[in-house]
């Protein structure tokens, strides 16, 4: 939730912008206090189908939210956040990027919504349904999000989770006691850390498999194997819930949550509200700087007229190098138009080679068998190969674009230290989210009449074709029939052999058609994708440096200004303008004081990166 000294200090900090007549600062601290007011801290719950991802946010808020049962998966992902009174709400966004479609209905009916038996493959359309409950856990802003099984990321609901995980605090990879990490979830777990700054896992029904220590020195082991620093929390959600309905505090402690929910609330929570002092801090010492150095200019001028020329000199050629820095020609802006058009290029490369090789193994499988026989292990097969490189190609994309802005961020400050605007990706409609499945060719086999006709025909053809001339043969007599007839049975197998071959290579012909077709289709979708949401990063990197460059600019033309006005005053206005410019100086020193003061307490921040916990990026 939104520190409320934070708050107080922007809400100061846009009075000053205003009484200063700077409402270009104003515009950047009205930006800090729509992220202070946002209250939301969002915990992505993921993981295999059937591994209590569900019953684990349950048994976390205490309630039956998320429907469970042994026959029924999560189709829709489910938002589970503080509300005054409990509610569901489905929400439908639009493909025109107009304001979702809301529509409440009764809790009772939410598995009807949410689930693959009440909603199979969320043919409603529904982008996530929402549930309020008045629980002390969500009140500070918590929210927990029960995702679809994410396979992996060889996966649709895998591909459609990646992108979600840059928009998240913290994510919870959810496996239970049965058995080891295995390698999907590896590669989860490591493209996870990529995108999200928290990532812990949790081991569920620890209740129910009495080896559950063994699995998790063995999940450790995978981690360390795998370079992933994550903490595993294990956990039993039947004996939390068990715990809770019996206020037995023993069967609390055993089930694990304390520890999760301290993890939670003392590391995601916790983090989030450091993030939100630390760029508050940052914002309003930034802004405090621009106010004081027209001040300090004429300041300077006030008490040493003699220096006059040369400070107005000095003055004159920053503004000049700050208005440079205004031009499509700085060097910022060339390493951002070029990194991006390279960016552009190189990931569509990597999407289009990741497709083609997938296409040459698939085609080279439908060479090898019947696509008739095996093709529902084939789409799945395929299926899961084009999301895992839709995947991959969307968090190399990411981390190139944070790669970016760290370049674009040193080139436009030259060496100096200058915070990185928030990347935020979540505002994409999903990899491929348009993109139909892959479907069978309707092309089947000849039937057994067809195949009995067309057996017949050959072995009438061939039967004819020896028989006229045997006939002709003085002597053969009574044996021409019989040659004739064994030619037509061979002939006419021949003539059943050669139409089932041909209509198996008609069928592998069909299905490399439709394979050739979806993949074109994929990587014609994600590569709008990826384009859009590389395009989306340039504009808000050259918004952002923009910003900073014109604040600069501002600030220096008034100081300019500032400093040769002070020429004309006489003694005694002097001295009273220098008692003023010292009072204004020390109540803008006050405020930046005061943001020092947010993270004074704070240990050392992360090392600076492009993109952060739900958008709130230094």
């Amino acid at each position: 939730m939104a520190v409320p000294a934070a708050v107080d200090l922007v809400d100061l900090a846009l009075k000053a912008t205003t009484a200063y007549e700077r409402p270009d600062l104003g515009g950047r601290l009205l930006q800090t206090r729509r992220r202070l007011a946002d209250p939301d801290v969002r915990v992505l719950v993921v993981g295999e189908f059937k591994q209590g991802k569900s019953q684990l946010v349950n048994a976390l808020v205490n309630a039956p939210v998320c429907p469970v049962d042994d026959d029924i998966s999560t189709a829709v992902p489910t938002v589970v956040k503080h509300a005054e009174t409990t509610g569901v709400t489905l929400v439908r966004e639009g493909t025109t990027g107009g304001s979702p479609e809301r529509t409440e209905v009764p809790v009772g009916k939410l598995a009807d919504y949410v689930s693959e038996a009440g909603n199979p493959g969320n043919k409603a359309l529904l982008s996530y349904a929402e549930v309020g409950l008045p629980r002390k856990l969500l009140a500070g802003g918590l929210v927990l999000v029960d995702t679809p099984g994410v396979g992996g990321l060889g996966s649709a609901h895998g591909a459609a989770t990646m992108s979600a995980l840059p928009s998240a605090d913290a994510v919870l990879l959810v496996s239970d006691a049965a058995q080891e990490y295995t390698g999907p979830e590896l590669e989860f777990l490591e493209a996870a850390r990529k995108l999200c700054p928290n990532v812990a896992c949790v081991l569920t029904k620890t209740d129910l498999y009495p080896h559950w220590r063994r699995i998790m020195e063995l999940d450790r082991g995978h981690l360390r194997n795998a370079g992933v620093d994550a903490e595993i929390f294990p956990v039993s959600s039947m004996l939390r819930l068990h715990a809770a309905k019996t206020k037995d505090d023993a069967l609390m402690a055993e089930s694990g949550f304390r520890e999760l929910v301290n993890f939670l609330l003392r590391k995601v929570v916790a983090e989030s509200d450091d993030l939100d002092r630390r760029s508050t801090s940052h914002d309003v010492v930034a802004v405090a700087e621009q106010l004081a150095a027209g001040m300090k200019a004429e300041l300077a001028a006030q008490e040493d007229p003699e220096r006059i020329e040369a400070l107005v000199g000095e003055l004159t050629r920053a503004k000049a190098r700050a208005d440079e820095l205004k031009q499509r020609s700085a060097r910022w802006q060339i390493t951002l138009n070029d990194g991006v058009a390279d960016l552009q290029s190189d990931i569509e490369y990597d999407l289009r080679d990741r497709m083609r090789t997938i296409g040459r193994d698939a085609e080279q499988l439908l060479d090898d068998a019947d696509p008739a026989e095996m093709w529902e292990q084939f789409a799945g097969w395929f299926h899961q190969q084009v999301s895992a490189a839709a995947s991959a190609n969307f968090v190399w994309a990411a981390e190139r674009a944070q790669w970016l802005a760290s370049q674009v961020a040193d080139h436009f400050a030259e060496g100096a230290d200058v915070a990185l605007p928030e990347l935020r990706f979540d505002e994409s409609r999903g990899m491929a989210g348009t993109v139909d499945q892959l479907q069978q060719p309707m092309t089947d086999g000849p039937g057994i009449g067809e195949r009995a006709l067309s057996g017949m025909r050959g072995g009438y053809m061939g039967g004819v074709m020896f028989l006229m001339p045997l006939s002709l043969i003085p002597g053969i007599g009574l044996a021409a029939p019989i040659v004739a007839a064994g030619s037509a049975l061979l002939l006419g197998r021949k003539q059943v052999k050669d139409d089932k071959k041909r209509a198996l290579q008609r069928r592998q012909s069909d299905a490399k058609v439709a394979v050739r077709k979806h993949i074109d289709e994929v990587t014609f979708q994600v590569g709008k994708d990826s384009r859009d949401m590389l395009r989306l990063a340039q504009r808000q990197l050259r918004d952002h440096f923009s910003a900073l460059a014109e604040e600069v600019s501002t600030s220096l033309a008034a100081s300019v200004a500032a400093a040769q006005s002070a020429v004309k005053t006489t003694t005694s206005e002097r001295e009273r303008r220098i008692r003023d410019l010292k009072a204004e100086l020390a109540r803008i020193d006050g405020l930046a004081e005061r943001a020092r003061a947010l993270v004074g307490e704070l240990p050392p921040a992360p090392q600076r990166t492009a993109i952060g916990a739900a958008g709130k990026t230094l």
